[in-house]
């Protein structure tokens, strides 16, 4: 069994168990989170697909916690003219584990 879920504009394919990494939630560690944003289930032979949600699904995780990503360099460079720019980012995000997947 998997569902495809929406979040931070991102799509996801997760089952139960699964640790993913999605967009900063805001949520604290240790408290159950549920994506309410399910597009498809997909159990066996059995298939739900949203128009563009499926109603009453729900995909339930527990947050483990947050971070920030790997450090991304912005280097901006013109020639003959004596200008350099660098600047760095590091986007935050936030960590759960899928417990339950509840179909319609």
């Amino acid at each position: 069994m998997y569902a495809i879920i929406e979040t931070g504009n991102k799509q996801y394919k997760v089952s139960e168990g699964d640790i993913i990494t999605v967009e900063k939630l805001g949520v604290e560690a240790g408290t159950v989170y549920d994506f309410d944003h399910v597009l498809f289930i997909a159990d066996g032979d059995e298939h739900y697909i949203g128009e563009p949600f499926v109603p009453g699904a729900k995909v339930s995780a527990s947050i483990i916690g947050d971070g920030k990503e790997k450090k991304v360099i912005i280097y901006k460079f013109k020639s003959k003219k004596g200008f350099h720019k660098k600047k760095g980012h590091r986007q935050p995000f936030t960590s759960v584990k899928i417990d339950k997947i509840v179909s319609a």
